[in-house]
């Protein structure tokens, strides 16, 4: 399926911009140096602050932008991407350097023992159908956390398009029987979604922004935990 260079939203103006050129409006985006400022001037200590490319590894259309607080731990992120992204049937994961199960990497260890410029991590969900998420640190601030969660979102993928399978119309549900059985995309529009006559897998479900979708018993929602 041939699909469209990927977009994202920055979460502080509501831009949609290319994947390539969030990171660069990230470093220089109004509402977010706003957000930064009123930060700086509340109490509390500063830390080192990362902001963490993830992307999936086999569908590079799907990814997110983080900024995380160097004081928190891989089991943070563990379950932000589980929340966000892939939790379906509490499979266990894991994080390791240098690809698939190369060096593992325990989720206890801090952000900032880890990551530094340049620093790639793969996390795994599912040992069985499996989720492989690689994690680039795309730079490192110094200051004050704009939350008390571990976590901030900063942008992420606007949802795929895909073409339903019967007119070409957006798709706005899967066929699972499609996928699984007769191996095609099985996306379809609202209104083929009404007649398709697979049925052995349950009704088509909706699409969800998350590149688990279609994999084991994943079926969203794919929204931010926080």
């Amino acid at each position: 399926m041939v699909r469209k260079q990927s977009k994202g939203t920055c979460l502080y103006c509501g831009k949609e911009l290319s994947k390539a050129g969030i990171t660069k409006h990230l470093a220089t985006c109004p509402q977010r140096q706003t957000a930064i400022a009123a930060a700086e001037g509340k109490k509390g200590s500063s830390e080192a602050l990362y902001h963490l490319r993830v992307q999936d590894a086999d569908r590079s259309e799907f990814w997110l932008d983080l900024e995380m607080r160097g004081s928190k731990a891989l089991k943070d992120l563990d379950d932000y991407l589980r929340a966000i992204w892939l939790e379906c049937c509490g499979h266990m994961s894991q994080f390791s350097l240098g690809g698939g199960f190369a060096r593992e990497v325990g989720k206890r260890r801090k952000i900032s023992d880890i990551f530094t410029p340049g620093v790639e991590l793969t996390h795994i969900y599912d040992f069985g159908t499996s989720s492989e998420t690689i994690v680039k640190c795309a730079g490192v601030r110094e200051g004050k956390p704009l939350t008390t969660k571990a976590i901030v979102l900063m942008a992420r993928n606007s949802m795929p398009e895909y073409p339903c399978i019967t007119c070409g119309k957006p798709a706005t549900h899967l066929c699972m029987e499609c996928l699984i059985e007769d191996q095609t995309e099985g996306t379809l529009c609202d209104e083929h979604t009404q007649d398709h006559p697979h049925d052995d897998y349950g009704e088509p479900i909706p699409l969800v922004n998350s590149p688990r979708m279609g994999m084991c018993g994943y079926g969203g929602p794919a929204e931010p935990p926080y």
